[in-house]
């Protein structure tokens, strides 16, 4: 399990650590004397990594339906660690002028395209090495080694804060930080070459018959994960909404990703546990609908607090609501798809929803804030894709077995024969 999760993991504390340290990257490649402009840069970098993520999943999403999911993951991963070490190499602006831009951008393109193949092979692999009654679990495990990922960086980020003056902090302090995160490189790979295959052999796959009436499935996923990284997203702007934003001290805005990525950590896994039990579809709608409600509430009292007790709180809030439910919508959909194109078809639509949603969110909602003078544009944003989400959940089809097995299925059904082999 930590083998096929640790790479989900690297991915999310890079990109995280990424977006605490947007403000000092901005300032170390993209220099300007206008006020906002280099973060804008920077998120705009940020952004070009999700461009390739979508080729990606098409070639190493599609190699793990072909070869299998362990050689696709060993490559993927491969590659992700060159793009993890190389940018927090790459000398300033005012060392190498335009090339350092230039890099950073090449970096995140070569780091883009290794994680659009990453998600599909490995996600694909959790599910088929699963027991059937324990699928969500398994599958959340993704979701909340993203979220270990995110505490991680969160607190690195207060320590580095805490301790480094902000000369310190611009000139290497965010470069220390992207580097710790490539320490676990070398053991992730080392992990991964002791896995077993878990794509069937030709002789079992033609057993199956071929794979067709998937579309729907892809689409529904497409709007559900979108709407899903919308929302994460948002989350882990947090950081740099609290301090560009609303004015508060870097010790006090990291913390907020901190809080994130604890309370992802327990409702992941615990989202993923119950959807084994309850279903998948009560555990993905009931806490975005919480979710739409407590939006506008919680970024009413931030805004007006601003203090450290109420950015806490509101992320708290917020992202356990949030994970409860994203961390299931990833299991239902692997679970909807056909062996024979799983691997090609969560990879391609989580890098579609990624690229589209997560590489512009931030960006967008920057700008947002800046051309309306609101504060709130964030909450207004989040509460949109939560909605969006809701509708298209309605239309999944519930895929839980323990769900399936209440019916009860005929003695002879695959579900029914899991069931008992489990039990």
């Amino acid at each position: 399990m930590l083998a096929v999760v640790i790479g989900n993991g690297l991915e999310y504390y890079d990109f995280v650590t990424y977006a605490f340290f947007a403000s000092q990257i901005g300032r170390t490649f993209f220099p300007s004397n206008t006020p906002g402009t280099s973060l804008l840069a920077s998120l705009a970098t940020f952004g070009v990594g999700f461009l390739t993520r979508p080729l990606g999943a098409l070639v190493i999403g599609r190699l793990g339906d072909r070869i299998g999911r362990k050689p696709a993951m060993l490559l993927s991963f491969f590659l992700i660690g060159i793009g993890v070490v190389g940018l927090p190499l790459i000398p300033s602006y005012a060392s190498i002028g335009v090339l350092a831009p230039l890099l950073a951008i090449a970096f995140r393109l070569l780091q883009g395209f290794a994680l659009g193949g990453e998600v599909g092979p490995s996600t694909a692999f959790l599910m088929e090495a699963a027991p059937p009654l324990r699928r969500g679990f398994y599958i959340s495990l993704q979701a909340t080694s993203a979220d270990f990922a995110v505490c991680i960086a969160g607190l690195v980020g207060v320590g580095l804060a805490s301790v480094l003056e902000p000369p310190a902090l611009d000139a290497w302090g965010w470069r220390v930080a992207l580097l710790l995160g490539a320490a676990i490189i070398p053991v992730g790979f080392v992990l991964r070459r002791t896995l077993d295959e878990t794509l069937q052999t030709p002789a079992q796959a033609s057993e199956e018959p071929a794979p067709t009436g998937y579309a729907r499935i892809v689409v529904l996923g497409l709007i559900l994960l979108g709407a899903a990284t919308t929302t994460n997203y948002l989350l882990e702007y947090m950081t740099t909404y609290a301090s560009v934003t609303l004015g508060m001290s870097s010790r006090v805005a990291f913390g907020a990703t901190a809080v994130i990525g604890l309370s992802g950590l327990i409702c992941d896994s615990l989202g993923g546990w119950l959807s084994d039990r309850l279903g998948r579809k009560p555990i993905m709608i009931v806490p975005w609908l919480f979710l739409a409600v407590a939006v506008f509430p919680s970024f009413w009292l931030l805004e007006r607090l601003r203090t450290g007790a109420a950015l806490y709180t509101a992320c708290a809030v917020l992202a356990c609501l949030s994970t409860l439910s994203s961390a299931t919508i990833i299991v239902a959909i692997t679970e909807s798809l056909p062996h024979r194109v799983r691997s090609g078809a969560i990879a391609i639509t989580y890098a579609l929803a990624i690229s589209v949603f997560g590489g512009s969110t931030q960006f967008f909602v920057t700008w947002l804030i800046r051309a309306t003078g609101n504060p709130l544009a964030p909450g207004r944003y989040m509460f949109c894709g939560v909605i969006i989400g809701l509708i298209a959940l309605t239309q999944l089809p519930e895929t839980a077995p323990i769900r399936t097995y209440l019916k009860p299925p005929r003695a002879d059904s695959p579900v029914r024969i899991a069931a008992d082999v489990e039990r």
